[in-house]
């Protein structure tokens, strides 16, 4: 009896390692929770171009927005567990909306395997040149002293960016007031004609107007500074600790998926960011790289889960 167990364990072990070999042989489904162009979108295309060449199949780039990420992260949740329908996952619909949507229609680590972990795009306190504030003591000291008279703008309501205008105001004890959009597009858009005061959009967006001097840069959410944005400081240099909030992008299967399958792509995808095109690629759009083994992204996955959940119950934040 244990040797016919051992034969077919063996057996299944041989069968899993031919099967990841000859995955993939049909095309792959990339879902993208947001609209074509944003940064979500940009980094699954440019990560699916490479490791499309390796695969000889195509990975197609399938955009399924709505309601912050939540939208195409349910459709891969409900795919066949076959590796062939992957997520380009997004701290939103894996560690804030579990924690903002009562009813949210999957379970953002019970029903989705950890793959591979991108990296993250730092949040950069963005302020239009009419605010008399060079830095952040300054706007914090103008914000006490006039107390909901200024506004900051995000994404939308339970974004990122929504999130991390609250932190600041719980960390700074300022009172803003919140304006969401649609999107980051119109957002920006208001920024830059005044009719918004400040916000705390990625970097992506934000950063051209910046380096053009159309808007001033406050602070950054990074360790260190950025050569792409020299002179903006971090929230720490500028005495802000506690400020943990950024877009993070990682890819993800449906749960169930085999193993094998999941530790070919978690292969593949940390090697295809290693390669100097899609560095500098991915870079350039400010996202900080960094390769994870897939039991360390789920770990992540699952400490991002806990520790929005602290920050929302902190602040308070609720679906406006």
């Amino acid at each position: 009896m244990l040797k016919k167990l051992l034969i077919a364990t063996a057996c299944a072990l041989v069968a899993g390692g031919a099967f990841a070999q000859a995955f993939p042989s049909k095309p792959i489904k990339m879902i993208v929770g947001f609209p074509p162009g944003g940064g979500t979108d940009v980094v699954a295309r440019v990560i699916s171009a490479k490791v499309q060449e390796w695969w000889g199949q195509p990975v197609t780039v399938e955009n399924r927005p709505g309601a912050t990420g939540t939208i195409g992260a349910d459709y891969v949740a409900k795919s066949p567990a076959d590796g062939y329908t992957l997520l380009m996952g997004h701290v939103n619909s894996t560690g804030l909306a579990p924690n903002l949507f009562p009813k949210l229609p999957y379970d953002p680590i019970k029903d989705f395997a950890a793959v591979a972990y991108v990296g993250y795009v730092p949040n950069v306190l963005a302020v239009h040149p009419s605010i008399p504030a060079k830095s952040v003591k300054e706007l914090v000291a103008l914000l006490k002293a006039n107390p909901d008279k200024y506004n900051y703008a995000s994404s939308g309501n339970g974004s990122t960016q929504h999130i991390a205008g609250e932190v600041f105001k719980q960390l700074t004890g300022t009172s803003i007031v919140h304006v969401p959009y649609k999107g980051s597009g119109d957002a920006i858009k208001d920024l830059l004609a005044g009719v918004v005061s400040m916000n705390f959009d990625t970097m992506p967006p934000v950063m051209p107007h910046i380096q053009a001097g159309k808007l001033r840069g406050l602070a950054i959410s990074t360790p260190k500074r950025l050569a792409q944005l020299p002179d903006v400081p971090t929230f720490a240099e500028e005495g802000i600790t506690g400020f943990d909030v950024t877009n993070w992008y990682g890819v993800m299967a449906p749960a169930g998926t085999s193993r094998d399958i999941v530790t070919k792509l978690n292969a593949d995808i940390n090697k295809a960011m290693q390669v100097p095109e899609v560095r500098a690629r991915l870079e350039n759009v400010g996202t900080q790289l960094r390769e994870m083994s897939v039991a360390e992204f789920d770990a992540f996955m699952k400490a991002e889960v806990a520790k929005y959940a602290k920050i929302i119950k902190d602040t308070g934040v609720k679906i406006e």
